[in-house]
């Protein structure tokens, strides 16, 4: 059974959505650009850290597995480094 509810109540949802979405970003301290370099250092790790895991439940070879290991121990370390 599928309900409908009103349209307006719909987006007064999608509204107050917006609004705490707003203050969210107000209530966040500014960041600085050597702050904002580091998280996009991050996320960029932590995207290779999952692709190469990924890579690893794949690999079959022993020395394709050797290599994958030696980048996840690189990863891990640069990311500590932060």
């Amino acid at each position: 059974m599928v309900r409908c509810m009103a349209r307006g109540f719909e987006s007064k949802s999608v509204e107050s959505q917006q609004e705490e979405s707003q203050r969210a970003k107000t209530l966040r301290p500014a960041l600085s650009s050597d702050e904002l370099a580091r998280q996009s250092r991050k996320a960029g790790l932590e995207l290779a850290l999952a692709q190469t895991q990924s890579e690893m439940m794949a690999a079959c070879k022993p020395a394709h597995r050797e290599m994958l290991k030696l980048r996840l121990e690189a990863i891990h370390a640069q990311i500590r480094d932060l």
